[in-house]
């Protein structure tokens, strides 16, 4: 197991080291020079050339890309992510202050999409044929073609402006006001875990299924087990492994998108920090946000790996 979980890390890190190069190098080749964005947003235009290059040493952007890379690589080993163009502020700064809310947001529409995902499955698969099967499909299939940002904006029209019960958008810590940060994640919180639900409840469904046409289960039915014991002692277990892997694959679907629901519901997460960013060529702020979503996914990945040892005693990590 340690010489497994040894050999995944080394893997992990050999992705963000690709990942690293890709998001440097795609961003340096969008149109448009982020120092000139900046100068013309604070109407700096006047500016004489050697302030503007004075600007463009201070931020790196005079050195080759190469030498850019290696200083960028070597202030994350030193806690340094660098300093946003825009903001004006530290990028770890900026991500300490966003990273929370879009991380409170996802895991309330991750831990929801897993457990209502995991139990209409199940009970769709137990019920197989019957019409309750039949309403959790057609939900299924409604939810994976059901584009996010329609269903947030229908949302707002029907619940804030409609009906009054939520707020329309916004963001408040649940440790200042329990209730409201409660209201006004709601919405946001179901925008992100429709597809995630619909998607897990169809890959249980199938995967349960499976496990039911299965010699032992059919022994258990004949023993006279009661169909709950059957359920979770034989049949949800074994019928996880392909559930568990579509979870982890999801995390970067709840992250990717918080970019979208995060814009639309007016939240200052990650994924809207990332839009600004991306906008307005803030290289560091985009080159951070990116490698920190891909350290979560590949953390994601080692732990569903790992999990397959716990629901499945015949696999092992040699």
């Amino acid at each position: 197991m340690i010489a497994y979980i040894v050999r995944r890390l080394i893997q992990g890190v050999f992705v963000l080291i690709i990942v690293s190069v890709l998001v440097f190098i795609v961003m340096r080749l969008l149109p448009g020079d982020p120092l000139m964005l900046y100068i013309a947003e604070h109407q700096l235009t006047l500016l004489p050339p050697e302030d503007i290059e004075a600007l463009r040493v201070q931020f790196g952007l005079d050195k080759s890309l190469p030498l850019q890379y290696v200083d960028w690589v070597a202030g994350i080993f030193r806690g340094d992510l660098g300093t946003s163009i825009f903001f004006r502020e530290k990028v770890a700064d900026l991500i300490a202050r966003r990273l929370p809310v879009t991380a409170y947001l996802g895991s309330l529409a991750f831990i929801l999409s897993t457990i209502v995902g995991i139990l209409a499955g199940v009970i769709s698969a137990v019920r197989r044929g019957r019409p309750l099967d039949t309403g959790v499909t057609t939900a299924a299939n409604l939810g994976i073609t059901l584009p996010s940002f329609w269903l947030g904006i229908l949302m707002i029209y029907l619940f804030a402006l409609r009906l009054h019960w939520l707020p329309v958008y916004g963001y408040t810590s649940p440790f200042e006001d329990f209730w409201l940060s409660t209201r006004q994640a709601v919405m946001p919180v179901i925008c992100l875990s429709v597809f995630s639900i619909a998607s897990t409840a169809r890959q249980a469904r199938s995967s349960i299924l499976e496990v039911v046409r299965q010699d032992y289960i059919r022994t258990a039915w004949a023993k006279g087990l009661r169909e709950r014991v059957i359920v979770m002692r034989h049949v949800l277990k074994n019928g996880l492994i392909p559930v568990i892997t579509l979870r982890g694959m999801h995390v970067s679907l709840i992250f990717g998108g918080a970019v979208v629901i995060e814009t639309v519901f007016n939240i200052p997460g990650m994924g809207r920090l990332m839009v600004e960013a991306v906008l307005g060529r803030d290289y560091q702020v985009v080159q951070a946000g990116i490698l920190l979503i891909a350290l979560v996914v590949v953390l994601a990945n080692l732990i569903v790996d790992i999990s397959y040892g716990w629901l499945d005693p015949r696999v092992r990590y040699d």
